[in-house]
């Protein structure tokens, strides 16, 4: 069994996600699947490997991430999350160059709250002069 290098949770709107970094090859899988089944876009797929490709590790490691919650886009972003913090975890140097490119600010932006007397978060029930 592989041993785990680094360990990263990531978040984002209403998804979690638990990377784990081990050595390999570049193999990156997602809740059982290879990463284009799991995300068949490809800009999703950009979108998470970005930590990878900032640091220059691509085909160092392996990456197994365990991701609920949420949508698609909310997932990759979770992921992407969660891998920069393991990267840090393992090599604390690629914190500066992860830093610089804005992997490491957890997006803090989620679904604002319905409120009572109200059809939606901000949106009024239609107003009636008679």
């Amino acid at each position: 069994m592989a041993t785990n290098l680094a360990y990263g949770t990531g978040r984002r709107k209403t998804a979690t996600a638990r990377v784990y970094l081990r050595d390999g090859s570049g193999a990156i899988t997602v809740n059982g699947k290879t990463l284009e089944q799991y995300f068949p876009y490809g800009l999703l797929v950009k979108s998470l490997t970005a930590p990878l490709t900032v640091t220059s590790s691509r085909e160092k490691y392996d990456v197994l991430i365990k991701v609920c919650g949420g949508g698609p886009s909310g997932q990759a972003d979770a992921c992407k999350h969660g891998l920069a913090r393991a990267l840090v975890a393992h090599d604390p140097a690629n914190r500066a160059v992860l830093r610089a490119n804005g992997l490491l600010t957890r997006d803090p932006r989620a679904v604002e709250r319905k409120k009572y007397g109200q059809a939606g978060a901000r949106r009024r029930f239609q107003f009636s002069k008679r």
